[in-house]
């Protein structure tokens, strides 16, 4: 079986984020950046599958030369080869457009993409990318498992759980759940000595037209002062709640 695990190159969480040119570009000076954490979930699903199945594990991103050292991370974790599309990652679209190309050429059984990416937060990329490859979706996926040409995955649906069945080829949109956090797996020194000797391949483009642009970035509002209310002073309590927080 081949897998192909798409790899988003995110800011880390506890970065501090700036704007600029009159808020219109991210700043990435001193921001950190790390695997989607809901790529990391499917990475460490795939590697499951190569160590208990014999699958082969391919990772993919779309991106600059900055992004090399998030794919030389999975390199490390477990994957056999990695492959950059040399383009910015510019929308969604261009995005699947150019994972698609990638993953028809390949001829890929189950590709693994994270529902969202935690920067954009778009969820766009995982279901164009099956219906351009013209394969089996599922998303909110927090369970898979594959037997031949069958797959049985489970999916997060509001207020429940669905168990569906499937044929490869497959794309699913995973996210957390699909391993327990503490299977998450951290490089060790053998795994990174070994990942520099891995193929990391660089790519062209296709031509793709962009459909969307970012105008302007905006921060969140600062949040207020916390008001402290004496326990025993309900009336204030429930004036507040309803003058200034607007809740009853």
């Amino acid at each position: 079986m081949k897998i192909l695990v798409c790899i988003s190159h995110v800011p880390d969480t506890t970065s501090k984020i700036n704007f600029t040119d009159n808020n219109t570009q991210f700043d990435t000076n001193g921001v950190q950046f790390v695997i989607n954490p809901n790529d990391e979930f499917g990475l460490t699903r795939a590697m499951w599958f190569k160590e208990k199945q014999g699958a082969s594990v391919d990772v993919i991103n779309v991106g600059g030369p900055e992004t090399e050292p998030t794919l030389r991370k999975a390199l490390a974790i477990g994957a056999d080869n990695a492959i950059r599309v040399n383009t910015p990652a510019k929308d969604g679209f261009q995005v699947a457009k150019q994972l698609a190309n990638v993953a028809k050429n390949g001829a890929y059984d189950l590709v693994i993409a994270g529902r969202e990416s935690i920067d954009y937060n778009g969820g766009m990329v995982p279901g164009m990318l099956a219906a351009l490859l013209q394969a089996n979706f599922v998303n909110t996926c927090i369970n898979l498992e594959i037997e031949g040409e069958n797959a049985t995955a489970i999916r997060e649906i509001d207020g429940g759980k669905e168990t569906v069945t499937a044929k490869l080829p497959l794309v699913i949109g995973g996210q957390k759940g699909l391993v327990e956090e503490s299977d998450l797996r951290i490089p060790n020194m053998r795994g990174i000595m070994m990942a520099r000797k891995k193929p990391l391949y660089v790519v062209e483009p296709i031509e793709v037209a962009v459909q969307t642009e970012a105008e302007k970035f905006e921060k969140p509002v600062p949040r207020g002062a916390v008001k402290l209310i004496d326990p025993d002073n309900l009336d204030e309590l429930i004036e507040l709640l309803h003058s200034e927080a607007k809740v009853i």
